[in-house]
């Protein structure tokens, strides 16, 4: 602190000995020098599948990001609306000029950012209207129909700072005009992940998750917390339990993914007592423990608990962590070498969110 005021007296009194002409600075032009790693945490990402260098991707606290080059080049294309904090996007693959964004981020930790509900564009994020879910605060998946465009789901975390009802997963039957709760367990309980199945838009997987946050305290799991699965579009679920593999007792949040090469192989990274990573591979009738190495279970499972599956090989799955690891060998073991080499990653910072 000394050098620091001995510095800015010298700069005073060099600044008091002459006469400063501002007349100089007149034409001046202020450039940004950094940091250049802003707009937060990636949190969300999709793609074109019959153009795949179209890419959005959406930020905590920094918009939707729209890239038609494969990523060489971004812009921003949500700076328009009364919230930047994204939690989830979905373009609808049968006309990928349509656009949904989900608003709040679902990583609920002390910085987290809230939303305003849903939106959508229909041509290719020129323009956005809001579509309602406001007092969700927090959409954490949006999944669509791949066979009816007017079927869509969003998953609402909720706000984890105050316990209401606006949370859940919300199913759309008219393209987003009319909204209903077809899952709910209690009002500190959201969707903490949902996955389609591949072959079979009826059958979905939710994650409940049970979680309060105060100024001073964070409750991660309780007795809301649970893994579903529906297998008529929502109409009725079957609550997975320790009968079918996975473990007793209150539960935390759950990542799950399903092999889009497999439908059968499903992967869970499940918090509990432990948190484990479990796999079943008949569709999520039975599960079992595969993985309990703590370095790759994680320790943090409200912030870090996504998995994704490589889209041809159902035994390349990938762990969203810190740092970003894959399995070769159905998640029985886990390589961290994609991510070492300094050249590859410089500039990255550790936490990652969405593949």
């Amino acid at each position: 602190m000394q050098k620091i005021t001995l510095f800015i007296l010298f700069i005073y009194t060099s600044l008091n000995s002459q006469t400063l002409d501002f007349d100089k600075l007149e034409n001046l032009k202020i450039r940004n020098i950094g940091p250049a790693n802003m707009s937060g945490r990636i949190t969300t990402i999709d793609a074109s599948i019959s153009n795949p260098k179209l890419i959005f991707v959406g930020a905590a606290s920094g918009g939707v990001w729209k890239s038609e080059n494969g990523g060489s080049s971004w812009i921003p294309v949500f700076d328009n609306q009364p919230t930047q904090n994204i939690g989830a996007l979905a373009i609808q693959q049968t006309n990928p000029k349509v656009i949904w964004v989900g608003t709040g981020e679902g990583n609920p930790r002390n910085s987290m950012n809230l939303g305003m509900g849903i939106f959508k564009s229909e041509d290719g994020g020129i323009t956005w209207k809001a579509m309602g879910l406001e007092e969700t605060k927090t959409i954490h998946r949006i999944l669509i129909d791949p066979q009816d465009e007017n079927i869509i789901y969003a998953g609402a975390l909720g706000d984890p700072f105050t316990k209401n009802e606006h949370r859940g997963l919300y199913k759309s039957n008219d393209g987003g005009k009319t909204w209903n709760r077809i899952l709910y367990s209690n009002n500190s309980s959201g969707i903490g992940d949902l996955v389609m199945d591949p072959q079979n838009p009826n059958k979905l997987f939710a994650a409940l998750y049970d979680h309060h946050r105060t100024p001073y305290s964070f409750v991660s799991g309780g007795v809301g917390s649970g893994l579903f699965v529906t297998e008529n579009g929502g109409k009725s679920w079957q609550k997975i339990n320790d009968k079918n593999g996975i473990p007793s007792g209150e539960l935390g949040r759950i990542g799950i993914a399903i092999a889009p090469s497999n439908n059968k192989r499903i992967y869970a990274k499940i918090e509990a007592e432990k948190n484990l990573l479990y796999r079943s591979d008949d569709g999520g009738q039975s599960w079992e423990v595969i993985n309990k190495n703590p370095k790759f279970t994680n320790n943090r499972p409200f912030y870090f608990q996504d998995l994704a599956v490589d889209s041809k090989n159902p035994d390349r799955l990938y762990n969203i962590y810190q740092p970003l690891s894959v399995s070769y060998n159905g998640g029985k073991t886990f390589d961290t070498i994609p991510m070492i080499p300094a050249d590859e990653t410089k500039g990255i910072h550790a936490d990652f969110h969405a593949m």
